[in-house]
């Protein structure tokens, strides 16, 4: 036996005792008995499904499963019983605690009205596809309120007479699924949520002139400073940037000084003499 077979032959045998072993130690560990640890756990109650603002509370709705007791969820519920027939002032997703901060007291039904803080107001405004930002006026987005209002001599002026207010329903019904992917919802009536200084303000902006939705980014909180826009600022020069201002410690836009309308353009008159008769002709 040469040297090139023996050394094959001691490969194989190496192989084969490796693969036993290795076989021999699986089988080991899958007889070894699982171990299971005990974790104190309470009872805590969640939401079965995701649920929208505004839901009455079922039975169906609510599960109770174990949650750890070294990490209690405070205002929570250990019952289905205890929340049965509440509603709701915030969206829960599905597996997520019902806790007393997101359901409105047992007296106090279910809807729209629960879910509106103390001092604010719910207003609906009537609005199309233009005017409510081609449907993403969503339940959540932010917006600013802008009127147009035509007064006389055909001048108009457009100016933000509330700003950074929320959207709390889009439509007549609670219809938010079609917004968690960013989709618009088309509607012709959106409810905001303002103060009653705000609500008469819009209130009286949509008797005076036509209104328009303007959305924003929802981190943005400043409120819009403006100085409004007239027909003459169109033809006019441009305005000046807006200024930055210091004001108790915060920096605040100063809106820019109005921009006064072009004089009238000078008239001058001209007399003609055509044959015997005078005429007199104004030129502008």
């Amino acid at each position: 036996m040469n040297r090139r077979k023996r050394t094959l032959i001691v490969l194989v045998i190496a192989l084969v005792l490796a693969a036993g072993a290795s076989y021999g130690v699986f089988r080991m560990v899958q007889r070894i008995p699982e171990r299971q640890v005990e974790v104190a756990t309470a009872f805590v109650a969640v939401a079965a499904d995701d649920l929208p603002v505004g839901t009455r509370l079922t039975k169906d709705q609510v599960k109770v499963v174990g949650w750890p007791a070294a990490n209690p969820v405070k205002g929570s519920f250990d019952s289905a019983d205890a929340i049965v027939g509440r509603g709701l002032i915030q969206p829960v997703a599905a597996n997520e605690p019902l806790t007393e901060t997101k359901l409105a007291p047992m007296e106090a039904g279910a809807g729209l009205p629960p879910s509106i803080p103390p001092g604010m107001r719910a207003l609906s405004v009537k609005v199309d596809e233009v005017i409510g930002v081609a449907g993403f006026t969503v339940p959540g987005t932010r917006v600013d309120v802008l009127v147009t209002l035509r007064q006389q001599n055909n001048e108009s002026l457009a100016r933000t007479v509330v700003s950074n207010v929320q959207v709390l329903t889009a439509g007549t019904r609670y219809d938010q699924e079609a917004a968690k992917e960013g989709q618009p919802l088309p509607s012709t009536v959106v409810t905001l949520m303002v103060t009653p200084q705000d609500a008469e303000r819009i209130t009286l902006a949509q008797n005076m002139g036509s209104i328009m939705l303007v959305l924003r980014n929802p981190l943005d909180v400043a409120p819009t400073q403006t100085g409004g826009a007239r027909v003459a600022s169109l033809t006019g020069a441009p305005p000046p940037p807006p200024v930055l201002k210091t004001v108790q410690g915060q920096r605040r836009v100063v809106p820019p000084a109005p921009v006064a309308a072009p004089p009238p353009p000078k008239i001058y008159s001209v007399e003609t003499i055509r044959a015997a008769q005078r005429k007199e002709e104004v030129v502008r």
